[in-house]
């Protein structure tokens, strides 16, 4: 054990007597005091790789729709030619979901009683009372195509209401101008 360390040491010694090794040293000494650290690893200098520049695969058609996006035609257009595709046995059903949608999506700005009063309504230019006689001669199309696209102060919720979530908010609109009208 002790013929080891002596072998040790002697190895050292000469190690250190070599040109090179002084070299060797200071690295470690550097290493272990400095912490220094390679050009990649320090974050302000390290390259920055871009995703859009690199290849974009297909979509799997399990994970997202494959009719793609949905186009606006123009407001006109979908208020002239877009008809409900729901089937009136399911109108209720509809309703009792439009309701629960409105609650998440609309009542920010409409309020709970349709009025344009809700809490975000303060801060911007008030929406339309959605139970007044202005709102109840638009067509089902003319409040879809606001609904999934948006207007002149209303945002578009086409990336948050669905298709059939859309029709169910009018369903749940036209119930409540059937039954309460201003």
């Amino acid at each position: 054990m002790l013929r080891g360390a002596v072998l040790l040491a002697v190895g050292a010694l000469a190690a250190l007597s070599a040109g090179g090794a002084q070299k060797g040293c200071q690295d470690l000494r550097r290493s272990a005091t400095m912490l220094r650290y390679p050009a990649i690893r320090d974050m302000r200098r390290t390259v920055v790789l871009k995703p859009q520049k690199g290849l974009l695969l297909l979509a799997d058609s399990a994970s997202v729709p494959v009719s793609g996006l949905e186009r606006d035609p123009g407001r006109e257009v979908l208020a002239a030619t877009l008809v409900d595709p729901t089937a009136p046995a399911d109108l209720a059903v509809s309703v009792k979901r439009g309701e629960a949608e409105f609650a998440k999506i609309c009542v920010p700005c409409h309020g709970k009683t349709l009025m344009g009063d809700g809490p975000v309504a303060a801060l911007f230019m008030p929406p339309p009372d959605l139970l007044a006689e202005p709102t109840r001669r638009r067509t089902d199309g003319f409040i879809y195509s606001y609904i999934r696209h948006g207007g002149v102060v209303m945002p578009a919720h086409g990336a948050q209401v669905t298709r059939e979530q859309a029709w169910d908010v009018i369903h749940y609109l036209r119930h409540l101008q059937k039954t309460s009208p201003r």
